[in-house]
């Protein structure tokens, strides 16, 4: 739930300031590290996400290559401030993310915990580490690797267990091919596996959406996300502006969908954490973290990764069409490493928006925003900062008011089922314009 402001409203940053100086005075004792990695073996039709199909001509050696130039200008950066006892450079949580990180062969990924590890110090065995993977990627020798590094949490990208629906998503895969890749998850012990699936596929019904959830609950996944499926520009399905019309803020079938996934899996023993996130309530958890991303910083590596800190939200330029996101991997792997010791895009943190993404990240989670927490960091009021957009949701019957919840203000579960909706109330006025003015290409 760090995606405030969006990448949209991200700007050329000019003149581009040293990650020396941005890191100087930032707190670094519960940092989180986020590898991206941008290649996919298929561009499924909803993905609006930085990748690219494939990795032609050594462009995954390229890349890690200039990933390693990259870890090494921004461990410099990390350590060039002398730390306060105790501050020094310590990662809380991982994550390789993308795209798809298990497109990268064995070897490669195995290249890519050495870069992490020596290059950053991020000690993945001792710490939470999730990867994303696809059915197809997630094969013996890959999870094996991941294993033996310390991975403790695998999200498989199933979107559905029907085949129709799967080919209707661009997603083409078979169900049995699936059920398989699940197996070698199991059998590679890695402590939580989460299941994405997809809720308003073209062709969907209650009946076959059923029948996914069921096949997924079958396999007791220690966790299960549950995806709206929104049609972008310049997707696969936005091209073909198929599945999902004029994709409104929210629409009556997949509100449906959703409150049947949803009270399926609440019958069936998970507890939600989120509109989109379940939990099986007796499942272990993949190791505690100290990480809070409301405050603490964030180190990403990559072209499609993001940083943060608590003045500036920065990464690389953003794109979503074929042609320009290669330009964009092509110019990341082009670049000396005397480049990456500066930040390139990137969004300016004020105190109002620091306010406003702590209440965003926090609202959308089921447990929602600890008033005491927030008054300790801000020193005021979220009911006084926000008055007007709480009463408007208030008035909806999407607010448990918070004297009734121990401090705390959190949404109905009708507030949850519109999360979509919730979040962009908050934005700024200046996070508005940016990405109202920001060019689709």
């Amino acid at each position: 739930m760090c995606w405030y402001p969006h990448k949209t409203a991200y700007r050329p940053l000019s003149p581009r300031p040293r990650l020396a100086d941005l890191w100087a005075a930032e707190p670094k004792h519960a940092l989180s590290f986020y590898a991206h990695i941008p290649f996919c073996e298929v561009r499924c039709g909803f993905c609006n996400l930085f990748t690219r199909i494939g990795a032609p001509d050594g462009l995954s050696t390229a890349y890690l290559d200039a990933l390693d130039r990259q870890a090494a200008r921004t461990a410099e950066a990390l350590n060039a401030a002398p730390a306060a006892p105790g501050d020094e450079p310590h990662f809380a949580q991982a994550a390789f993310g993308g795209g798809t990180p298990t497109f990268l062969t064995a070897d490669e990924l195995v290249r890519l915990c050495d870069i992490t590890e020596r290059r950053l110090g991020v000690d993945l065995r001792a710490i939470p580490l999730s990867v994303e993977a696809s059915p197809a990627t997630a094969t013996a020798d890959r999870l094996a690797v991941l294993a033996s590094r310390g991975a403790t949490r695998l999200s498989l990208g199933v979107q559905s267990f029907v085949d129709a629906e799967a080919r209707a998503a661009v997603r083409p895969q078979h169900r049995a091919d699936v059920e398989a890749a699940i197996g070698r998850v199991r059998d590679a012990r890695i402590p939580v596996l989460n299941l994405d699936l997809i809720y308003g596929i073209d062709g969907q019904t209650e009946a076959s959406w059923r029948r996914s959830l069921d096949a997924a609950l079958a396999f007791e996944p220690e966790e299960l996300y549950l995806y709206p499926l929104y049609v972008r520009p310049l997707t696969g399905l936005g091209r073909r502006a198929t599945a999902g019309g004029s994709d409104p803020v929210w629409d009556a079938q997949r509100l449906a969908l959703y409150r049947q996934g949803r009270d399926h899996l609440l019958a069936h023993g998970y507890e939600q954490v989120s509109m989109r996130m379940f939990r099986r309530a007796a499942s272990p958890q993949a190791g505690g973290t100290e990480y809070c991303c409301q405050t603490d910083g964030m180190v990403g590596l990559g072209c499609g990764a993001r940083s943060y800190t608590s003045r500036l939200h920065y990464s690389f330029d953003y794109a979503v069409s074929t042609a320009e996101v290669r330009g964009i991997i092509d110019d990341y792997v082009a670049r000396p490493a005397a480049d990456f010791a500066y930040a390139e895009v990137g969004f300016a943190m004020t105190q109002d928006e620091a306010r406003r993404r702590h209440l965003v990240q926090s609202l959308l989670q089921a447990e929602g925003l600890e008033v005491a927490d927030y008054r300790r960091r801000f020193g005021s009021d979220p009911s006084d900062d926000f008055t007007a957009e709480l009463i408007r949701l208030d008035e909806r019957g999407w607010l448990v008011a918070a004297t009734a919840q121990g401090g705390r203000i959190r949404l109905s579960p009708e507030g949850l089922a519109h999360s979509d909706a919730i979040g962009p109330a908050f934005f700024s006025t200046q996070v508005r314009a940016a990405m109202a003015a920001y060019e689709t290409r």
